[in-house]
């Protein structure tokens, strides 16, 4: 398992041509969590795998050696939802998670329908939250 090759790599691939080609209902709100994640983050967006949109990277390893790099934050336009990819390390997640607004949540991931069901605010403080988490958990962030 260590030599498994990560399926999500950061791209070269065009940001605002893959949300171009989303579904017209989730092109607007795409926008806007592209705006929302850059103003978080600080970072700039990039393309991980073909439906991926991060921000930031960091160098992961498992105890199973098997190692990689993913996005330090990340969304992505899904077919019937957004997901959100935050940290599910950060202490103030599941009391954020109460204010947010209409989503349901995994370990590391939020689903949304649409912006307008949440919370603007408090999804930057939790991007912001998680970001800060995971840099401190990892010394190879960038």
């Amino acid at each position: 398992m260590a030599n498994a090759k990560a399926k999500t790599v950061e791209t070269t691939a065009s940001v605002t041509g893959f949300i171009k080609k989303a579904g017209k209902d989730k092109q607007d709100d795409s926008l806007k969590l592209l705006e929302i994640f850059e103003e978080a983050t600080g970072y700039e967006p990039k393309m991980w795998g073909a439906g991926i949109i991060g921000f930031g990277s960091y160098h992961y390893k498992y105890d199973s050696g098997r190692e990689g790099d993913a996005p330090l934050c990340a969304f992505s336009p899904r077919k019937t939802e957004f997901s959100l990819y935050l940290s599910s390390g950060f202490k103030e997640r599941e009391a954020l998670l109460q204010k947010l607004g209409k989503h349901r949540s995994a370990k590391a991931c939020i689903y949304i329908k649409k912006l307008s069901d949440i919370d603007v605010a408090v999804l930057k403080k939790m991007i912001s939250l998680s970001v800060k988490y995971r840099k401190s958990e990892n010394k190879h962030s960038s």
